[in-house]
């Protein structure tokens, strides 16, 4: 297995340090970038899906008797990583990567644009939040979905080459393949994470009408409607509202507006410090790229915030758009707990193949965790990012914390799953894409676009993640559940506190719990590994207990209110 880890760590470096020059300069017209991620992304796949590999690994894995349970384990992830590239549909692999590079390079370098003036993700993203007038709330929103409709032809094309790919070595389809990683069929994935959603129904459909109401009044407009129009919310999705809110006493942007984008990061560096871990490595500082482009640059870069291992040992790197404000802070410190995630479990006792979170879940609830644990008040007053002894109220400190989280989960869980579950699985037709992705916004979010959308859109492909980490949108909405497991736990065996109000900073007995997590990487069972830590297998109660005393305060508010979603899905 060590000359196959070697070779692999090789080549996966090679792939990684094109695709991060890819999504850090976009230059329109030059080739050169996507021309070096065409050829180590062959490279890649040709290894690891040659017929030798594949072969070699079956034949190990016939008799395990011989085999530790690492051994095992990496053979399977042997197996798992050749499913993506078998040589035995070598061109259809080659097809799928220059397919991929072309999509990625066509989202990340569209230039957007509100009355023929360019402006960047971050421009609509502040003008989503913070516009009050609904006539250019719309322009802005429109302007946020244009990039979906040179996307879709791509889309379409790169549905039918990742199928049949991963089909070449037994998988149903795309879809099922990346659930198979969790140990698991598309079928109890699907039942997994309908339980979750099914669970938070009763808070998110009161969030969802406690919304109508109050942006109805802050719209000025008489007429509740039954839906949720998209333009008015604060988020290009949906998925995220809590902005809404203004917690008095908690008003963080006050402060971190004063500061530098440089600061935010460096802040968060010190947060992992304090708890035990140790300073990001020069090269971290030296080859990431953390703050936005220029305004007079001639090139765009991925403007999706994201952690990097590039090499699988020491060099790690972040990919963010830093600015000084309160959404910003909290992203920081959840991508350096990706960044610390790949540090920890970079160790003598993990080998290569298995330098990955226990799933793919993980990475995201730690890092989750920390932007969450950074935006609580008795850490943000011991960071004097608020003054000591702010006066706040609990319920609507809770509201915005629940506008983030549990709204969340039916764009998680609901619209975006079960979009691409359709898409992979159930074969959904190329002139109903648009038409599927309003009628699951509208099921699971009580969303509805600000007028008819038709086929000549694919707004779903303005999300990201459909492009370019496909098929795995549920890993999110675990991260959630897991998120509140481990701090449930982290308030109430480690710190003795409320769960509602914590302070992780200094305290190095938090530190040891996450990191004995984060340290066998893949090596372990992920449901074991939750339920040594934490007493109890995959849980939404947590989360449930902890918005619980908002669940009774929105049933108050809403009294007399029309509801409109149902209780059930």
């Amino acid at each position: 297995m060590i000359p196959y880890t070697k070779e692999y760590v090789r080549l996966y470096t090679e792939s990684s340090e094109a695709q991060w020059s890819a999504n850090t300069k976009i230059i329109a017209g030059d080739s050169t970038n996507a021309k070096k991620v065409q050829v180590t992304g062959e490279a890649y796949a040709t290894f690891t899906g040659s017929k030798e590999n594949i072969e070699q690994a079956q034949r190990f894995l016939k008799d395990k008797s011989d085999l530790t349970e690492l051994q095992v384990k990496q053979l399977e992830k042997i197996l798992y990583s050749a499913a993506n590239n078998p040589q035995t549909v070598s061109a259809l692999v080659k097809e799928r990567i220059k397919a991929e590079n072309a999509q990625t390079e066509k989202l990340f370098g569209y230039d957007f644009k509100i009355n023929g003036k360019s402006v960047s993700a971050n421009d609509i993203d502040n003008a989503l939040r913070d516009e009050t007038d609904l006539a250019k709330r719309l322009q802005v929103w429109e302007a946020s979905k244009e990039v979906g409709v040179g996307l879709k032809v791509g889309l379409i094309n790169l549905r039918g080459l990742r199928n049949k790919t991963v089909q070449a070595l037994g998988y149903k389809n795309f879809f099922d393949y990346q659930v198979s990683d969790y140990g698991l069929t598309t079928d109890q994935m699907m039942a997994l994470i309908g339980k979750i959603n099914q669970e938070l129904r009763p808070l998110y459909r009161e969030l969802h009408t406690y919304a109508r109401y109050e942006l109805a009044k802050k719209y000025k407009v008489k007429e509740v409607p039954d839906y949720l129009p998209a333009q008015w919310l604060p988020n290009r999705w949906g998925q995220d509202w809590s902005s809404m809110v203004t917690v008095k006493g908690m008003n963080t942007d006050s402060v971190l507006r004063t500061k530098t984008a440089e600061w935010i990061v460096k802040d968060g560096e010190d947060f992992y410090k304090s708890i035990g871990y140790s300073a990001l490595p020069a090269t971290f500082w030296a080859k990431s790229s953390l703050y936005p482009v220029p305004a007079n640059a001639n090139y765009k870069k991925n403007n999706h915030a994201s952690a990097w291992h590039i090499d699988l040992n020491h060099d790690v790197r972040s990919l963010m758009s830093v600015e000084p404000n309160s959404e910003w802070y909290e992203t920081a410190n959840h991508e350096l707990g990706h960044i610390y995630y790949y540090m920890t479990y970079t160790n003598k006792d993990v080998p290569p193949l298995l330098r990955e979170g226990a799933n793919r879940a993980y990475h995201e609830a730690m890092g989750s965790l920390m932007g969450f644990a950074a935006m609580q008040k008795p850490f943000l007053e011991n960071k004097g990012i608020i003054p000591k002894g702010s006066k706040s109220d609990e319920i609507q400190a809770l509201l915005k914390e629940a506008l983030n989280y549990a709204v969340f989960i039916p764009f998680s869980a609901g619209t975006m799953t079960e979009f691409e579950k359709s898409l992979y699985a159930d074969n959904l037709p190329a002139d109903q894409l648009n038409k599927k992705w309003w009628e699951l916004a509208k099921k699971y979010q009580g969303i509805v676009p600000p007028t008819e959308r038709g086929e000549k859109y694919a707004d779903a492909a303005s999300k990201t993640h459909i492009n370019d980490d496909p098929a795995q949108y549920y890993d999110y909405a675990l991260s959630f559940v897991i998120l509140f497991q481990l701090h449930d736990h982290i308030a109430k065996e480690i710190l003795h506190q409320d769960p509602k109000a914590t302070n992780y900073y200094g305290n190095k007995e938090v530190g040891k719990f996450l990191q004995s997590i984060m340290y066998p990487g893949a090596s372990k069972d992920w449901n074991q590994v939750l339920k040594e830590k934490t007493g109890s297998e995959l849980s939404a109660k947590p989360m449930l207990d902890y918005f619980e005393p908002l669940l009774k305060w929105l049933k108050e508010q809403n009294k007399g209110r029309k509801y409109t979603l149902p209780e059930r899905m």
